[in-house]
């Protein structure tokens, strides 16, 4: 928490940046819903690295190579993890047959819920780790400061990770995602149209009020999220476990990049075939470096340097080794 405390000129740039590209995306560039291309996709996409690697670099500057190095590994482990999100996204979009120049609007909508929550699990997340560490004790002549939250996360991660390399490919292909306990919120609290109203959330139908499908498929994706969060959240905080500053606004980078590379990831989805299992490789990694940190810590650069080859690797293997096209 010092970091935020000795250096308020980087919260607020990061704060005023956020602030206009979100004023820019919804009030200027997207001000009317339509088809994203592949050119404005690439183009989005690199805007959003580019302002990542910018800040990035300020850390660098003013913060040293250490936190640098965390936010790196955070963004890039938070980005790799979304990635497996996006394809729920993509399937969640054709249940409910949404019109691909209203998916901008849902996965906007969809994002800013995920800012809120994923502030929420950070903060409360560091202030809980900070509660969790046990007195000091002495295993086979090792002197060991446990952490109880750090440890039960690396022991989930390892779990996650080998569950994700055996998992099917079809199953979230067959879910009614109606079930949704998203969508049943939405059902619960509005009365539902059957029909879409433009990139309206909300429409009259015989001088009645109806909630339009549309906000359904943002319930569904919010609740998406906050079931992705559960592996990702545990994950950053293998990399800075004391340092929200780091571990928010890289997830906040890397979250807000994601618009662009869904259409991307769309319409190239063979380029990540593999991906899976450089995700898993990942999980199992962080958790072992959770449980294992009392008594050997894997700096943060070996971290980037083991998430960033995992990546490339799995990219390669998917270019390499393409499944064949399904309808």
């Amino acid at each position: 928490m010092d970091n935020l405390i000795n250096h308020p000129g980087i919260i607020a740039v990061f704060s005023v940046v956020i602030l206009i590209m979100l004023l820019l995306d919804l009030g200027i560039f997207n001000k009317k819903s339509h088809e994203v291309s592949n050119k404005e996709a690439i183009t989005w996409s690199l805007v959003w690295i580019s302002l990542s690697m910018i800040f990035s670099g300020v850390i660098y500057y003013f913060m040293g190579v250490e936190k640098f190095s965390q936010f790196q590994s955070a963004y890039w482990i938070e980005k790799a993890l979304s990635v497996d999100n996006l394809f729920v996204f993509i399937l969640v979009f054709g249940f409910f047959n949404v019109p691909k120049h209203l998916h901008h609007k849902v996965l906007f909508w969809g994002i800013i819920g995920a800012l809120v929550l994923r502030a929420i699990f950070i903060f409360s997340g560091v202030g809980l780790i900070k509660l969790t560490y046990l007195p000091e004790m002495v295993i086979l002549g090792y002197t060991l400061k446990i952490n109880v939250v750090l440890t039960l996360f690396g022991i989930f991660l390892i779990y996650a990770g080998i569950k994700s390399w055996f998992a099917e490919d079809d199953d979230d292909e067959e879910k009614d995602f109606n079930k949704s306990p998203g969508a049943r919120v939405v059902h619960k609290f509005f009365k539902v149209s059957s029909n879409y109203d433009g990139d309206k959330f909300f429409t009259i139908e015989n001088g009645k009020k109806l909630a339009t499908p549309l906000l359904v498929v943002v319930g569904v994706i919010e609740f998406t999220d906050l079931l992705f969060a559960v592996d990702s959240i545990p994950a950053i905080f293998a990399i800075a476990p004391d340092d929200p500053f780091i571990l928010y606004t890289s997830n906040i980078f890397a979250i807000l990049g994601l618009r662009a590379l869904y259409f991307l990831l769309a319409n190239f989805i063979h380029l990540f075939s593999k991906l899976k299992f450089g995700l898993a490789i990942i999980l199992a990694f962080i958790g072992v470096k959770m449980v294992i940190s009392p008594i050997y810590h894997i700096e943060s650069i070996h971290s980037l340097l083991v998430v960033a080859g995992v990546l490339i690797l799995s990219v390669l293997a998917s270019v390499m080794f393409p499944e064949k096209a399904e309808e």
